[in-house]
């Protein structure tokens, strides 16, 4: 059989590429003559710069920022020059990973680190620019990255703020001599959050990074000021656009302040690598992330995988750390298996390669039998 393996990364335990290679190990032991093909996917969060700087051929480099609470950071991005394009993943620069559990609050954190990758990008000579912006930190609505590409917040008096907690006070936008950094700007963003209210930024993806619900009023008013001036500057409403809420507000910042358009990272993934060409010459797919559950069918990386295969009438296998299995997750893959079948939770976390290959191992003799 001809193999692809596509799996998306198992958050804080393997990047998708190291999946990747733990299935093709466990699964190759006990079917060694079929041919694998290995395809590492991402939504746009945590690896999406890894992974799709290797679908273009990219290379990496270096750029020294800070983080999201504005420690030195030596940040990763990824250049194709036959195209000029830049690959930048914001979880490499202000990503909640990359920080202490707990030890700040979103209130002490922004995105200004990320300004000076795009300005390392642009130097280099992109004229297009793709930004992953999963698995931030922040919830500041793109201030702190607006600032670093050189945008003035001004109060009332005149005076310039420092702080996303005091945008309640922002009374007018002061651009840059440069607004645009690139000719194509790309934001890959798979949710569709506005920037907003009960499903926006700082109600739904706060809590994860800190917010309380006590919290939740002062958010609201920074980024809801922030939200009405520019849309008196610029006459146009990008809060409420699909996906303004992503990652604490800063596609609504990457789309107001550096005139960027959203794209869902899997479409983008799956585009530039030829995923449909591809599975078009696959006997079976096998994908995976570390959790598989309802989510997974609400626009992450496996679930698009599975649609794709459904489309193309391919076997699908799905492998997870954890299953919570519904009618519709075991409706949508062939077969759906996790590391827990084998160990347990804490056990599948602290060794996630050695039981995802045994997983594949075992999975893989079960479709020998049943072929």
């Amino acid at each position: 059989m001809r193999v692809l393996i596509a799996p998306d990364k198992f958050k804080g335990t393997l990047t998708a590429q190291a999946a990747a290679q733990a299935i093709a190990r466990g699964w190759s032991r006990v079917r060694p003559t079929d041919v694998l093909e290995l395809f590492p996917i991402s939504d746009g969060g945590d690896g999406f710069g890894a992974v799709l700087g290797r679908a273009m051929g990219a290379r990496v480099y270096l750029t020294r920022t800070v983080n999201a609470a504005h420690q030195p950071r030596v940040a990763r991005w990824w250049w194709a020059a036959p195209d000029a394009t830049a690959v930048i993943e914001s979880a490499q620069v202000i990503g909640l990973a990359l920080l202490p559990p707990g030890r700040f609050h979103p209130f002490e954190l922004d995105t200004f680190g990320l300004g000076a990758v795009l300005r390392a990008a642009a130097r280099r000579g992109a004229r297009c620019c793709v930004v992953g912006i999963g698995g931030s930190a922040t919830n500041d609505g793109g201030f702190g990255l607006a600032r670093a590409l050189g945008w003035r917040f001004l109060d009332s008096q005149g005076q310039a703020l420092s702080s996303w907690t005091e945008l309640d006070k922002l009374a007018r936008l002061v651009p840059p001599a440069r607004r645009r950094l690139f000719e194509s700007l790309t934001v890959a963003v798979d949710v569709q959050n506005p920037l907003l209210g009960p499903r926006g930024a700082s109600r739904i993806y706060g809590p994860q990074k800190g917010l309380r619900p006590a919290d939740f009023r002062k958010a609201e008013a920074c980024l809801g000021q922030l939200a009405r001036v520019a849309r008196q500057t610029f006459g146009r409403d990008w809060a409420r656009q699909p996906g303004a809420g992503a990652a604490g507000g800063l596609g609504f910042g990457l789309a107001a302040f550096a005139g960027a358009r959203f794209a869902p990272g899997f479409e983008l993934i799956a585009r530039r690598g030829g995923l449909r060409r591809r599975l078009a010459r696959a006997d079976l797919v096998i994908t995976g992330e570390g959790a598989l559950d309802r989510s997974t069918l609400m626009g992450k990386g496996a679930g698009q995988v599975a649609r794709l295969c459904r489309e193309k009438r391919i076997p699908c296998l799905a492998l997870g750390g954890v299953v919570v299995h519904t009618p519709a997750l075991d409706r949508n893959f062939t077969q759906v298996r996790a590391l827990t079948e084998l160990t347990s939770p804490k056990q599948a976390q602290a060794e996630a390669a050695f039981f995802l290959a045994r997983l594949a191992e075992v999975a893989a003799g079960e479709w020998r039998e049943a072929s």
